[in-house]
C-alpha cells in the first residue's frame, strides 16, 4: 500500500511539474513571437513611408 501511494503522488508530482514547462514554454514562445511580429511590422512600416515619399517626390 505504500509503494502505491508513493508511486501515485510521484506521478501527480511529475505532471503538475511537466504541466508548469510546458505552460513556461507556451509563454515564452508567444512572446517570442510577439516580438518578431511587431519588429517585421516596423521594418514594413518603414519601407511603406519610404514608398509613399517616393511616389509623392514622382508625382511632383
Amino acid at each position: 500500500m505504500l509503494i502505491g501511494d508513493f508511486l501515485y503522488s510521484g506521478i501527480f508530482i511529475f505532471l503538475l511539474i511537466l504541466g508548469a514547462v510546458s505552460f513556461s514554454l507556451f509563454v515564452r514562445r508567444l512572446l517570442v513571437n510577439s516580438s518578431r511580429s511587431h519588429t517585421n511590422n516596423e521594418d514594413i512600416n518603414r519601407k511603406l513611408d519610404r514608398i509613399i515619399e517616393l511616389l509623392e517626390k514622382q508625382s511632383k
